[in-house]
């Protein structure tokens, strides 16, 4: 078995897949017609559904996270060389600020970001 990818559910999936693509720099898997997205990520995919499909795909209406409200228990790690120029561009492509690039006890430089929806993005440094 591997880990093959991440679905989060958002409101507005074409919105969401194009801040990723800003923020981030990710490249374009799929699109299919503002239902369903996902994003080249490395040996993973982070994929994004639109929220009212959850009770066609799981069977029940899930809560999504908003901007102004608690974020989801969760959030997704991004690894870059180069952290603070990532903030910058995160934040300039429209993500919230959490907390700027600062080095961790344990040798990673680590920022937070919120996403259009209200996801936490951690921004990090590759661990030695």
């Amino acid at each position: 078995m591997k880990f093959g990818y991440t679905i989060l559910y958002v409101s507005d999936v074409v919105a969401t897949l194009e801040f990723y693509e800003t923020a981030f720099g990710f490249q374009r898997k799929l699109l299919h017609e503002t239902d369903y997205a996902e994003l080249e990520t490395g040996a993973t995919r982070l994929a994004f559904a639109r929220d009212a499909f959850a009770r066609v795909l799981v069977g029940m209406p899930l809560e999504t996270p908003t901007v102004s409200g608690l974020p989801a228990p969760m959030e997704i790690g991004l690894i870059t060389e180069d952290v603070e120029a990532a903030y910058a561009r995160a934040i300039a492509a429209g993500a919230t600020e959490l907390e700027a690039p600062a080095s961790k006890p344990w040798g990673q430089v680590v920022a937070y970001v919120r996403d259009l929806n209200g996801f936490i993005i951690e921004l990090g440094s590759p661990l030695s």
